[in-house]
């Protein structure tokens, strides 16, 4: 049986190589970065729930989102943000799309107010009645859910659906009625997504 010369042995592994290698090169060095998302700032003006189940709230949050990348900037075409209380999704609003520069970082405001009917399970309810008499609730949430398109140097993208951005765990004071001051202090909070940020959350569909 015929065997194969050094030459066309090397040139076989070269193209092996390439075939393997050269995608993982490519998105390591034109891969941006993914756009971080933190919850700076969160507050409960009202947040009450009626023995009927009806929640009555007055919750704004602000969460910045910032863009490492030196050659990409972020489209932002649609943005809905949905507040969580103990799994409960309670609240949605619409945010003024906006464009992102690269190495910039922008502030987006969620302003939720009205009422909405939740049903917590006993466990969580008796959590509400404690966080209640704290003045503090522990199990806040607000997810972005983005319709973008980006461009890289000078190639665009078509516009996707990244993961969902959540975040998750705000533990959030209520104001004081009294004098509009929070007992307590909000802590800075970083949100987190379940896959990368320049991939459409669609595609595997």
């Amino acid at each position: 049986m015929p065997r194969c010369c050094s030459s066309c042995c090397i040139c076989c592994f070269t193209i092996c190589a390439l075939i393997f290698i050269l995608p993982i090169v490519f998105s390591i060095i034109f891969s941006p970065s993914g756009v971080k998302f933190h919850a700076i700032e969160a507050s409960l003006i009202q947040f009450n729930l009626t023995t009927n189940n009806t929640l009555y709230f007055n919750f704004n949050v602000n969460i910045t989102a910032r863009n490492p990348n030196k050659n990409t900037n972020v489209y932002y075409r649609g943005i809905t943000a949905i507040a969580w209380y103990k799994d409960n999704d309670f609240a949605y609003v619409s945010l003024t799309p906006f464009d992102q520069g690269h190495k910039n970082t922008s502030l987006l405001t969620a302003a939720f107010k009205g009422s909405s009917v939740i049903k917590l399970k006993p466990q969580q309810l008796a959590e509400y009645y404690a966080e209640t008499s704290l003045g503090i609730y522990n199990d806040l949430a607000v997810d972005l859910d983005m319709r973008i398109r980006y461009k890289y140097g000078s190639i665009k993208s078509i516009r996707f659906n990244p993961p969902i951005v959540q975040c998750r765990r705000l533990r959030v004071p209520l104001s004081s009625s009294s004098n509009g001051k929070s007992i307590a202090s909000f802590n800075d909070t970083k949100c987190s997504m379940d896959s990368y940020f320049f991939v459409d959350r669609d595609s595997g569909d």
